[in-house]
């Protein structure tokens, strides 16, 4: 069994010991019987519980930590479990104790509030221990004797006759989570109410389970929640946590979970710390704040807790993280003036209790003395710890009191000076004294108004809730009804009412910055909250570093605009890692979980953050490859002019004259033709553009290939007709024939094109098909039929015209130009049989280059494969270009 697990049993079977020896003397005190068995009530006075007191015709309970806890002893299970006596004086919760009395005096002072009834008090120490707070509580709620030493204020009733005291019919108490269920629970059966100033469990609102609780702190629920939304808001998605274990603790963080759920914000870490084993806890809380790569730290602990966890932090120098403090510390005057934390308390962002004055409570504090309260124990306590004197002749500090037999050692002690009765606290700047920032002493400040305005609606008759009642036989399940329906105005000015059995929540949320000197810390107000709306002035906040820069605490770094989260797996979803957007998807925010795709006319920019419009891309005159293009075009027509030039200036020599000078013309003509078409395709495309460039180029290339036809055909009709009996052949290729069988072949291609381009044209449109940000606007075919038909016929020509140059390519020379229509036939299928796979795999603006291209190359090789060799012998070898050269081969041949 580990240490821990021994501790928990200990107190556990500790707590049930004085739980039944508790409802023992209830069980006994119901049934009437007035004396308390010897062994329950020794049992039950041992831990030396110690009260103030005020007479009055309605006595209210108080229980209050007025002492510190001491460090448990380990239980061996070799004897009773027990604990040692509180040692240690809490000045903030004496405070707290005088704040109840005040409220009490200042009831009784006002002439409309319980006219002619006093109020009066029983305020018990229960020192943060249950088993002492469940019979403390006992105590008051039966009016059983106490064995403890009870001392009086002013005005009390005489100690003798407080052998059997006034049960007191409500009780304000539990100044923990813990408490609170406990009392409600045990009370719970008496109907009691038990009004808490601290207990801010939110399982403490359920009316089912807890009828008879009230609070005047709000439930955690607030606070966590406010927490979580300071998370939230500065954007500290990675945070690390230690609780109190305890309800307070598991409670809080559990809230704060589930506000930050589905908010972008994780808890890497909950480290919990018990205070009986603090030392060990606040050690290994400390080791996992230093190795945790969050950088943001949330307490729900109590001070001292987190007192011992700075000592610890400071000892392994972490000095770099920001804490996010809950109410029970955010406030504390130990840790603001402590110089051991303050390099880790620097910065400290919480919640805090709302804070409120008491008019005249700082005036009723500096005249205490003891002088004017001799039987108070507590105030003589203080007095003597403060002032370092004696205000009895004999010890009566609650450390001697509460203390085992004096030793050798302690008996040479020398003590104190007796107190000289001019020690006073008016003019002093005591924390004691200091009600600039009340907030759990308003808390039970506003406990006692709200108990004295449901006694008064029971004794007065004014509600139909009950019967009336009177100051000695006042029930406390009538009580509790009134309390339920308690709605009044404070001296201050508040509305005040119960939901259940909570109050509307209000907070402060507080800032520990550096003083001027940088040595000490102050708490400065820094915005607050109501409900569930958080008010902050960012401005004001003082982070740990001592700037107004918000620290940053995150497992990943937010993922920049232009790329998405992607989460690792088995991690959680605050650690991720950051993938650009693909082409075509944006984000616009940091942090963004997935891209959006652009809408079908605009594409991502270039860093994937905004979708721009598509930019129209086209072949043009001003880019290297439309120049490159039209150059060779314009070339390519510039010598077919040059080439016609010649031959027209030597039509009557024997080469233009024996190769069919007027097709020869023609065909230049179309060649022309085919090279400047070439050029309608470059440019930006419009409709009538995409119009006329498929249309010249089909026509151009039918004419010009409807010429070598007819050239070949007469080839083959002038060799059949020297035969004999075939004179009649060329009467049918006379030159008449030669051209309308020109303008035949044309005119098909002619009215293809007419049908085509006035049932579908083709039209400018973007090629939205290919991604990407430049789009190409071409000239869509919207038929596909219409430009097949105007290729196979150009494709049909050109075979037939390749299949008659080849039957004619054995004539002689002088007739003959089928050897060169065949070759150029050759060169032009081939161009043209390349370009279908290349058309259709090339994108955007490359298709038409590709068509360019191809118009291009094939014109060239048509112009160069039958016209350079007539023009190298008409100007290099004129020589040759004679009747008899040309016969001479002929007789050779």
């Amino acid at each position: 069994m580990s240490r821990a697990a021994a501790t928990s049993m200990s107190s556990v079977s500790w707590t049930v010991s004085w739980t039944v020896s508790l409802l023992l003397l209830l069980l006994i005190r119901l049934m009437g019987v007035k004396t308390v068995p010897d062994v329950v009530c020794k049992h039950l006075s041992s831990q030396n519980i110690r009260s103030l007191h005020q007479d009055g015709d309605v006595i209210i309970g108080g229980l209050l930590n007025v002492h510190y806890i001491p460090a448990s002893l380990k239980q061996d299970f070799t004897r009773e479990p027990h604990y040692q006596p509180c040692t240690g004086l809490d000045l903030e919760s004496v405070k707290h104790m005088y704040a109840m009395a005040f409220a009490v005096e200042e009831v009784n002072v006002n002439e409309e509030l319980l006219p002619g009834v006093k109020l009066g008090y029983r305020i018990v120490d229960s020192c943060g221990r249950y088993p002492w707070g469940l019979h403390a509580a006992l105590s008051l709620v039966t009016g059983s004797a106490d064995t403890c030493n009870t001392t009086a204020s002013p005005g009390a009733s005489d100690p003798a006759a407080q052998t059997s005291l006034q049960p007191v019919p409500l009780l304000i108490g539990a100044s923990s989570s813990t408490t609170g269920i406990m009392l409600s629970r045990i009370l719970g059966p008496l109907s009691v109410p038990v009004i808490s100033y601290l207990a801010s469990c939110p399982c403490l609102s359920d009316r089912t389970k807890f009828p008879n609780f009230f609070r005047t702190i709000p439930s955690d629920i607030y606070q966590a929640r406010a927490i979580a939304r300071l998370a939230v808001r500065f954007r500290w998605t990675w945070v690390g946590a230690v609780i109190a274990n305890t309800d307070y603790g598991h409670l809080a963080i559990q809230e704060f979970q589930e506000e930050i759920r589905g908010k972008g914000v994780c808890v890497d870490f909950i480290e919990t710390v018990y205070r009986s084993t603090i030392d060990r806890d606040s050690r290994r809380a400390a080791l996992k704040i230093q190795a945790s790569t969050a950088r943001v730290i949330l307490v729900f602990c109590w001070y001292t807790d987190v007192h011992q966890l700075f000592l610890q932090l400071a000892k392994l120098n972490v000095t770099d993280r920001q804490f996010l403090a809950s109410e029970a510390w955010s406030t504390s005057d130990v840790l603001l003036k402590d110089p051991d934390v303050s390099a880790m308390a620097a910065g400290v962002v919480g919640v805090a209790i709302r804070s409120s004055q008491i008019p005249g409570f700082e005036n009723y504090l500096r005249n205490l003395h003891p002088a004017r309260r001799p039987g108070d124990d507590f105030l003589i306590e203080f007095w003597e710890k403060e002032f370092g004197c004696r205000v009895r002749d004999t010890a009566s500090s609650y450390f001697s009191a509460s203390s085992s037999s004096p030793t050798k050692d302690s008996a040479q002690k020398v003590s104190p000076p007796r107190c000289s009765g001019t020690e006073s606290l008016q003019g002093a700047l005591h924390p004691f004294t200091d009600t600039s920032q009340l907030r759990v002493a308003y808390n039970i400040y506003l406990s006692v108004y709200a108990a004295a305005h449901a006694l008064h609606s029971l004794l007065s008759c004014s509600s139909n809730i009950s019967t009336c009642s009177s100051p000695e036989n006042i029930r406390p399940e009538e009580l509790l009804q009134h309390l339920n329906n308690v709605n009044f105005t404070s001296p201050q000015g508040e509305m005040f009412y119960f939901e259940g059995a909570d109050t509307p929540a209000k907070y402060d949320l507080v800032n520990w910055q550096r003083t001027a000197g940088g040595s000490k810390l102050k708490l400065v107000l820094i915005g607050h909250v109501d409900g569930f709306d958080l008010h902050l002035d960012e401005s004001a906040v003082q982070w740990r570093t001592g700037s107004s820069q918000v620290p940053v605490s995150v497992c990943s770094e937010s993922c920049r605009p232009g790329t998405r989260v992607a989460t690792r797996k088995g991690e959680p979803v605050c650690c991720f890692d950051c993938l650009p957007c693909t082409e075509g998807e944006i984000s616009n925010i940091s942090g963004s979980p997935h891209c959006e795709p652009c809408p079908s006319e605009f594409w991502s920019n270039a860093d994937r953050t905004a979708c721009v419009p598509l930019q129209l891309d086209f072949l043009s005159f001003n880019e290297t490859l439309g120049i490159t293009l039209t150059t060779a075009a314009v070339t390519g027509a510039t010598v077919t002019a040059a080439v016609l030039l010649v031959f027209l200036y030597y039509h009557q020599t024997p080469m233009v004259r024996a190769n069919n000078s007027e097709l020869s013309f023609l065909l230049l003509l179309s060649l022309k033709l085919c090279f400047l078409c070439s050029l309608v395709f470059i440019g930006r495309p419009s409709v009538w553009s995409c119009r006329f460039q498929q249309a010249a180029f089909g026509i151009s290339f039918v004419l010009c290939v409807s010429c070598l036809q007819v050239k070949t055909m007469v080839v083959l009709a002038a060799f059949r007709s020297a035969r004999p009996g075939a004179e009649a052949l060329m009467k049918w290729f006379g030159p008449g024939q030669q051209r309308g069988s020109v303008c035949f072949f044309t005119s098909i291609q002619v009215l293809i094109c007419v049908i085509w381009l006035s049932i579908s044209p083709p039209v400018p449109q973007p090629d939205l098909d290919v991604p990407g940000l430049k789009v190409t606007l071409r000239c869509a075919m919207a038929s596909v039929v219409g430009f097949s038909l105007v290729l196979g016929y150009i494709g049909l020509l050109a075979c037939t015209s390749l299949l008659l140059a080849f039957l004619a390519r054995k004539l002689p020379d002088n007739f003959n130009e089928a050897k060169l229509i065949t070759f150029s036939m050759l060169i032009f299928c081939a161009v043209w049989v390349a370009f279908v796979p290349a058309y259709v795999s090339s994108p955007g603006k490359y298709a038409v280059a590709v068509e360019i291209f191809a118009i291009i190359a094939s014109s060239y090789g048509l112009l160069f494969c039958i016209f350079a060799p007539k023009c190298f012998i008409i100007l290099l070898r004129p020589e040759k270009n004679t009747k008899k050269y040309l016969m001479a081969r002929e007789q050779k041949d």
